[in-house]
């Protein structure tokens, strides 16, 4: 449902290419430190003409307009002068996760068609062990000293801007709000990358959407405390002429000497970053003097984590949602009317709504489904698609999570629609580790699952079944994928089985041993630092041709609170799936009511099923249900013990 009190975007909104950002800024307040980074700042003149410069050299290398550069985004006033001066050259940014590995970098930068790449020494390091697969692939510039034994084609940036005291040379530059400015790369659930492209308007208009919406203005001053530069903190910044102050260290007490010392009026952070900073034993110590808002975006932030920081600090601590194909922005909480566990209301000029995952209906304030989003942002498709997949004839885009509008407008999000999870603030994808694990030796088969993390939100664990005569030396096996997998795809848990229950389609119950592994993780050990431990996923099921009973239980949620008996029931689910003698379980809702709940639950035996509803822990997880829905329950014998295993 469309929010009614949807804002519309600025009337001073200029329509034009994105470095039409940083040229009114520097117009406007030309002495104004724009960038700061260690003992390292730029004012708004400087970096405008350094934008200038990194264009003309662009130009130089390649001379026409339209050509993909890629750009490792590190946390330095490299990257803006980098990114702008990419732009300003006519050509296309392509930013690039610096923790990328060889052969991820080799897929996205072949995809890309990229001619020119400004890295930092680590990815000119990995390019070049991968560089005679990228013929298209001109010229690397290092940002930052270069790398000993650096080839002929490898430079500087201050190599490549050259003399500063001389003036730029730019050509002529024409570019429509239309054309194409930027390519983000995203993981789906096949674990292969796809290409967003982005318009200039997409992401200037973005940009102001985000200053609006965290009120930035010229007497801002944003620390940025993330382990890498996101262009929305960036673009968002120099649309308001506001200062960025970078913090690369992780140490959290450092981000707050900063923010005090320079008088950031916005903190900006990630989830991971923000719940250890509120689980802290410094945080007793800690004061924002000047800071008016916490802000946390990229994947959910506890509200119990939330409330500690806001309740400490004295300051709001807002959450935004958005997508790579929105440019990102879509929500955003208010700093003057939050709310933890909310991300938001949409961003001006920008429309929501939730629809039936099968239907499409579109649902009314608190019914659960899939979340769609309308506004200027939204991309232009993805790279080699002529038309995308995921927007429709109208312009929703099918955001692919799954969320409630409540009466107020606000988003609350509750899962994937798919099995992507994130880790810190990446997107992994399942597919893609499975595809890194399964090519080692030593594995057979194997299935990769998120597991709930307190610090990293989640983490991949993994079902495996060891090859014939290989040893069990699972750490071993996880050390040597995870060497070829960034950080945050490692795999942190491995559970040897006999084998992977797969349907004919070759389908595996990834909601069962996601549930499985989690129980498993927190009975071992709280803190996930168990050892990888071994079983059979398909344990406690029947003989071929045995007689199971079926416990059928319908829920009635009582108010619309849907959300949260949804929750209940999923860890309640985990407990029973880990019992003697219980086989599956299906959950479905009813598509007239969706306050209804039907769910269907197999037992080897009504005795095991009667051994476990009388325990203590059963009854406890009625008990927190009970408040929220109205049960009726029957035990049903299968009319053919023939359909057991179907």
């Amino acid at each position: 449902m469309a929010d009614e009190r949807l804002g519309t975007l600025s009337p001073d909104c200029p329509e034009g290419p994105v470095d039409l950002l940083l040229t009114r800024s520097a117009a406007a307040h030309s002495d104004r430190v724009a960038i700061r980074c260690e003992d390292r700042e730029l004012t708004y003149a400087q970096l405008d003409a350094a934008a200038t410069r990194c264009a003309a050299a662009l130009r130089r290398c390649v001379p026409r307009q339209g050509t993909v550069v890629a750009i490792t985004s590190v946390l330095s006033p490299d990257f803006v002068v980098g990114y702008y001066g990419i732009l300003r050259a006519g050509q296309v940014a392509a930013p690039v996760n610096p923790y990328l590995r060889e052969e991820q970098l080799a897929h996205v930068l072949g995809e890309s068609g990229t001619e020119v790449a400004l890295v930092d020494a680590t990815g000119a390091a990995r390019i070049a062990a991968v560089r005679d697969r990228l013929p298209r692939l001109r010229r690397i510039v290092v940002l930052g000293p270069l790398p000993e034994g650096a080839g002929r084609d490898v430079t500087g940036l201050e190599e490549l801007l050259g003399d500063t005291a001389e003036p730029a040379h730019l050509p002529e530059v024409v570019v429509a709000p239309g054309d194409l400015a930027c390519l983000h790369f995203t993981s789906g659930t096949t674990g292969a990358p796809k290409t967003v492209q982005l318009s200039h308007r997409n992401v200037l208009v973005n940009a102001v959407q985000v200053a609006d919406a965290h009120r930035l203005d010229a007497s801002s001053v944003a620390l940025n405390h993330l382990p890498t530069f996101h262009p929305m903190h960036m673009n968002s910044a120099i649309a308001a002429g506001a200062t960025q102050v970078l913090c690369p260290a992780p140490d959290p007490a450092e981000s707050v000497r900063l923010a005090n010392a320079f008088g950031a009026t916005h903190y900006y952070s990630l989830p991971m970053r923000l719940s250890a900073l509120a689980a802290s034993d410094q945080l007793a110590g800690l004061r924002l003097q000047t800071v008016r808002m916490i802000a946390s975006g990229g994947s959910a932030l506890s509200p119990a984590a939330a409330r500690t920081l806001a309740d400490h600090f004295g300051v709001p601590v807002v959450q935004g949602y958005g997508l790579a194909e929105t440019s990102p922005l879509t929500h955003s909480d208010d700093p003057a009317d939050w709310r933890p566990g909310s991300v938001g209301r949409p961003v001006a000029g920008t429309e929501a709504r939730v629809v039936d995952v099968d239907s499409r209906a579109v649902l009314g304030p608190g019914e659960l489904g899939e979340v769609q989003v309308r506004g200027p942002q939204v991309m232009l498709g993805y790279r080699g698609e002529s038309v995308p997949s995921c927007i429709d004839a109208d312009g929703w885009l099918s955001t692919g999570d799954i969320g409630q509008i409540d009466a107020t407008g606000r988003l609350v999000l509750a899962d994937r629609l798919k099995d992507v999870f994130k880790r810190d603030n990446w997107l992994v994808s399942p597919t893609s580790v499975e595809r890194v694990l399964e090519r080692h030796p030593a594995v057979r088969d194997c299935l990769v699952v998120d597991c709930p993390h307190p610090l990293h939100g989640a983490v991949a664990a993994a079902f495996v079944v060891l090859a014939e005569g290989a040893g069990d030396d699972v750490a071993a096996i996880a050390a040597e994928v995870n060497a070829g997998l960034p950080y945050y795809q490692a795999v942190e848990h491995i559970e040897v089985v006999e084998s992977i229950p797969r349907s004919p389609t070759g389908k595996a119950p990834r909601k069962e041993l996601r549930a499985r592994m989690a129980l498993r993780l927190r009975s071992v050990s709280p803190s996930h630092g168990n050892p990888p431990s071994h079983g059979d996923p398909a344990e406690g099921r029947p003989e071929p041709g045995g007689t199971m009973i079926t416990h059928v239980t319908k829920f009635t949620v009582k108010g619309d609170d849907t959300a949260e008996f949804e929750r209940l029931f999923t860890e309640h689910a985990g407990f029973m799936a880990a019992q003697p003698g219980f086989v599956d379980y299906r959950m479905v809702r009813s598509a007239t009511n969706p306050k209804v709940y039907l769910n269907m639950g197999r037992w080897k035996d009504a005795a095991s099923h009667r051994a476990v509803v009388s325990s203590e822990e059963f009854r406890s997880h009625v008990k927190a249900m009970m408040p929220l829905v109205e049960v009726e329950a029957d035990l049903y014998t299968p009319v053919s013990s023939a359909d057991a295993e179907q």
